[in-house]
């Protein structure tokens, strides 16, 4: 398929557009090593994946609470005040800047995610650039999990457009795999990954940054 312009482009959220860095930073202060974030992140992925591959479902702050039980000694005090810390994200530095040339190019912006509500719009109102953005959504909604179709095409659905009218940019390459099987235009570039998961193919667009990946959408063919 050839791929077009898109005229709404949907941005994964955490570690995508937000930083980390308090949440990290709160485990650091429980007593944990920083690197740890990393190994609890993919946990909640997979308790997510697990359910909803079954026909099941639970919440990613749930996921969440599963993944640090599995992986520190933590009282559930202690997990929540780390689940608590996705409330203070800031936009990574990149951010405004990519979602504005979008916004000066005529291009739609809204945040996918699968995570809790309201933490999207709070660490955009957090950074400044929330009139970028027109709407923030997250799967919990619907009740699924990135990447499962339903989820992207819901997105596009809400947004009313065409699936192929659409892009999500991602960080994570399971991420825009699933857009690019919805339909979606899938747009991904490297942040904590290096490289996109080769046993996926390749992307619709890549970049070597999210600015590459912003100039490479806008790069595409006009309708």
């Amino acid at each position: 398929m050839t791929r077009r312009r898109p005229e709404v482009v949907a941005f994964d959220v955490d570690e995508t557009l937000l930083d980390l860095a308090p949440v990290r930073a709160t485990l650091v202060e429980l007593g944990e090593p920083a690197p740890l974030l990393g190994t609890v992140f993919a946990r909640t992925l997979l308790t997510g994946f697990a359910a909803a591959a079954v026909g099941s479902w639970c919440r990613f702050r749930d996921a969440f609470d599963a993944a640090l039980a599995q992986e520190t000694g933590f009282s559930a005090d202690q997990r929540a005040s780390v689940a608590d810390a996705f409330g203070e994200l800031s936009p990574h530095p990149d951010v405004e800047p990519a979602l504005r040339r979008l916004t000066e190019a005529g291009v739609r912006v809204v945040t996918l995610s699968h995570g809790s509500p309201g933490v999207a719009e709070a660490g955009l109102e957090r950074g400044g650039i929330t009139p970028l953005v027109e709407r923030s959504m997250t799967s919990e909604t619907i009740r699924a999990w990135k990447p499962s179709r339903e989820v992207y095409l819901w997105a596009a659905g809400l947004c009313d457009v065409a699936p192929e009218r659409m892009a999500l940019v991602a960080s994570h390459g399971w991420d825009v795999l699933g857009a690019g099987r919805a339909g979606l235009t899938g747009a991904w570039f490297p942040r904590r990954e290096r490289v996109f998961p080769a046993v996926y193919g390749e992307p619709d667009v890549a970049g070597a940054d999210l600015a590459g990946a912003v100039d490479a959408l806008l790069a595409l063919p006009p309708r």
